[in-house]
């Protein structure tokens, strides 16, 4: 059924011989000879069964399709993050995390790790900023009740912006946006 166009003649189960004069990504539009009417029948239909079959010209879209294929590119790319330097004096410096109790032993991290750690975190709340944006069930102050986290989360995160080479890389909370 899923190769079929208009003109088609199917035979359904309940509502006898009809003829396709329409369709979309999800319904065909069948006149039926019985009720000398037309009724929408999803595609995926099971029942029915094609008597004599005109290809389809076309494969329609949907809007949902439409959709779902760019949400499907937005969420593979959202983890590729854009090329962000760090400032050249932490070039090979390690982060250490030094316990208050002496015997405990400190901890080394290299600052690139550190950093990239950093970069992927930012990246993830301007994703989580289009996807809030995007969302359609919240209301406009539902969205920028949530935007407004984010943004004091991102002034939370200013200290770590002498790791940046480059201003325009770096986190700005609110007073950043005046």
């Amino acid at each position: 059924m899923e190769n079929i166009g208009t003109g088609s003649r199917i035979e359904h189960p309940k509502y006898g011989r009809g003829v396709i004069v329409d369709m979309d990504a999800e319904y065909y539009t069948i006149w039926f000879r019985d009720t000398n009417g037309t009724r929408g029948i999803a595609r995926n239909f099971e029942g029915m069964q094609v008597l004599e079959a005109t290809a389809a010209d076309v494969v329609p879209i949907s809007l949902d399709d439409i959709k779902r294929a760019v949400s499907e590119v937005l969420d593979e790319k959202a983890d590729i993050s854009e090329k962000v330097t760090l400032a050249n004096r932490w070039n090979e410096g390690v982060l250490i995390l030094k316990p208050g109790d002496s015997a405990l032993q400190p901890k080394e991290i290299p600052i690139e790790t550190f950093f990239h750690k950093i970069v992927m975190l930012r990246d993830r709340l301007r994703v989580m900023e289009q996807k809030i944006n995007a969302h359609s069930k919240l209301t406009d102050e539902e969205k920028i009740e949530m935007q407004q986290y984010i943004t004091r989360i991102y002034g939370s995160l200013t200290t770590f912006n002498v790791l940046f080479k480059y201003s325009e890389d770096q986190f700005k909370g609110a007073a950043g946006e005046k």
